[in-house]
């Protein structure tokens, strides 16, 4: 495993996201720490320096969405909305589709910027499952001499 993938968790996150009361900057870091796998190997270019920039200011919900921009390029905020107190955050790879049609994945919470990086968070821990083989591992019979027998009793 690289350096740049060895905090790299977004499972964790998701927990300490939802019971946050508002965003800071070391929860955007940590943010950054285990769930960004782009954001750390590409140094310090533009879009990056455009976040921390973003982060310095405070600017939190402009910070989450550049963050996601770099993050997770095919994928788009498809439905942000404000109900009984509490932010709505969809990000969809096809937000042209019906709702009915799409697949999108939802974060919610009283702060905008938590709502928006808790669905980030959920894409990402979409993408580590999806890495995972799709043939499973299959594990070899304990004793060569095993041979599995059915032993129903149909009368």
């Amino acid at each position: 495993m690289t350096v740049a993938y060895r905090h790299y968790d977004p499972p964790a996150l998701s927990e300490p996201l939802r019971n946050a009361l508002g965003m800071t900057r070391p929860l955007m870091l940590e943010i950054i720490d285990k769930a960004c796998r782009r954001f750390p190997s590409l140094g310090q270019t533009e879009r990056t320096a455009r976040v921390m920039r973003l982060i310095d200011a405070e600017a939190w919900a402009d910070a989450a969405l550049a963050l996601m921009e770099l993050e997770l390029p095919l994928w788009h905020v498809r439905r942000i909305a404000y109900d009984e107190g509490e932010w709505h955050c969809a990000l969809s790879r096809e937000r042209e589709l019906p709702d009915w049609l799409d697949a999108a994945v939802e974060g919610c919470h009283g702060d905008l910027a938590l709502a928006l990086l808790s669905a980030f968070v959920e894409v990402q821990a979409l993408a580590v499952e999806a890495s995972r083989p799709s043939v499973p591992n299959v594990r070899p019979a304990p004793d060569p001499l095993y041979e599995p027998a059915a032993c129903e009793n149909f009368s």
